[in-house]
């Protein structure tokens, strides 16, 4: 009986690993997945600007862009409450396999689309409406990809787990796109990027709703959310309040507001570093497609390092700690960053602080999503994540329409950065000083 017993915890513990392991895997490469499609549109910015919002000044057709952007933002808050709702009541998978699949699918439909030379403003039109609907399957990806890893490993890698998620996944997005850029560039060169190029890059969307549909459908639920329903199975009496009514009208409320000094700061520095990079590298230091797609994948990869490293430390020293020592750090070092890389002419000093401004980046969100996860209970989990992290994403994702507008050309760019480091930054350090310490508070 005891050897009996014995292989019995063997196979528990070997099916547990392997629930952790795919989990892992899904959370990772459903975020990666994600943040690809939406990198898409960034590394072709100033071209989709000249084809859907031309304009005599090349800013502000940049920033044209950059708001069609901040519109999927604003609308992924809506995508986490409906998907989020669905994760928090019937489970994680299949919010996640739905809202990856329509992910891929939208995208995909912008490389259809006619330009505003083809058919007049109906074509931004047509291009924003897209926008909107691919806003709101993004936010369910967030939802379900940014709870079940965390919820499925041990406690003493949850903050690596959540730089690997949030930052890794970015990270390999972005490594992705700037390899699709890379291929698109040198089979469509010059003018033909314009006509063709942009279009094969949406395209690839299609790849990412296959993917997802390869690696999604096996997935089993976390323990968390397995726990949850049985006790849900064994109570009685009145149904719970919905997630999203228990958030917006109870105790919550004030935790999702303060959560949102963190999760405002860290997208902002997302999207104003490893967002704003392919722009900056081709209107400010004039790069070509394809030495440009080169530094971002390098960069790419100093984002991945970045987010596991600052997210296991969290694990060591807590997360309040480390919100401090990057906010701190970042007020300092992006500025400089940036005016260093403006004056940058070679191509060894170029990468350098590409590679910098990327790493830094992505620090500022490493412990996010673990963070978020440590602030809600299970039954509120996804939905308490996701709106958290998807409002606070949407207001940091104008940062770059503001910082194109407050530009009056390429040369006022990295000053205009650069200030709103520094203001977006001071947000995220008060936001540092005033949250508790979430370490070890998983429920």
């Amino acid at each position: 009986m005891a050897i009996t017993n014995v292989r019995d915890t063997d196979i528990a513990l070997t099916s547990h690993r392997r629930q952790a392991t795919n989990a892992m895997i899904a959370s990772l490469l459903g975020w990666s997945l994600d943040l690809f499609d939406l990198f898409i549109l960034l590394y072709v910015a100033p071209v989709i600007g000249a084809l859907f919002f031309p304009s005599s000044v090349p800013t502000l057709s940049l920033a044209a862009v950059y708001a069609s952007f901040a519109v999927t933002l604003l609308l992924r808050p809506v995508g986490s409450a409906i998907f989020g709702h669905y994760a928090d009541v019937h489970g994680r998978k299949g919010a996640m396999l739905v809202a990856i699949i329509g992910v891929g699918v939208s995208t995909a439909a912008f490389g259809l689309l006619p330009t505003i030379a083809q058919v007049g403003v109906i074509a931004p039109v047509i291009f924003l409406a897209l926008r909107l609907v691919q806003g709101i399957f993004v936010g369910g990806v967030v939802a379900s990809t940014h709870t079940i890893g965390t919820e499925s490993v041990p406690a003493k890698w949850r903050g690596a787990m959540s730089g690997l998620i949030g930052g890794g996944g970015a990270g390999i997005g972005a490594l992705l796109a700037s390899f699709v850029f890379l291929i698109a560039s040198s089979a469509f060169p010059g003018d033909a990027f314009a006509v063709w190029g942009w279009r094969c890059m949406f395209f690839s969307g299609l790849l990412t709703s296959l993917l997802g549909w390869f690696i999604f459908r096996g997935l089993e639920e976390s323990p968390f959310f397995r726990e949850q329903q049985r006790k849900k199975a064994a109570a009685t009496g009145a149904a719970p309040a919905s997630p999203v009514k228990t958030l917006f009208g109870g105790s919550y409320r004030n935790v999702l507001l303060l959560n949102l000094l963190i999760t405002f700061g860290g997208g902002a520095g997302y999207y104003l570093t490893s967002g704003y990079l392919p722009s900056f590298l081709k209107v400010v230091n004039g790069l070509p497609n394809n030495m440009s797609s080169i530094i971002l994948m390098c960069a790419s990869a100093s984002a991945l390092v970045s987010a596991v490293l600052i997210g296991a430390l969290s694990d060591f020293i807590g997360r309040k700690k480390v919100f401090l020592l990057v906010g701190a750090c970042t007020i300092v070092l992006l500025p400089l960053c940036y005016l260093s890389l403006a004056k940058a002419t070679d191509t060894a000093t170029i990468t350098f602080y590409a590679l910098a401004i990327a790493f830094i980046g992505n620090a500022g969100y490493a412990p996010v999503l673990i963070f978020l996860n440590e602030r809600f209970p299970t039954e509120l989990r996804a939905t308490g994540t996701g709106l958290s992290w998807n409002i606070g994403f949407a207001l940091g994702g104008m940062m770059p329409t503001f910082v194109s507008l407050a530009s009056g050309g390429a040369a006022q760019i990295p000053a205009a950065l650069s200030i709103f480091a520094v203001c977006i930054f001071a947000i995220y350090t008060v936001g540092a000083v005033l949250i508790p310490e979430t370490k070890g508070n998983f429920r």
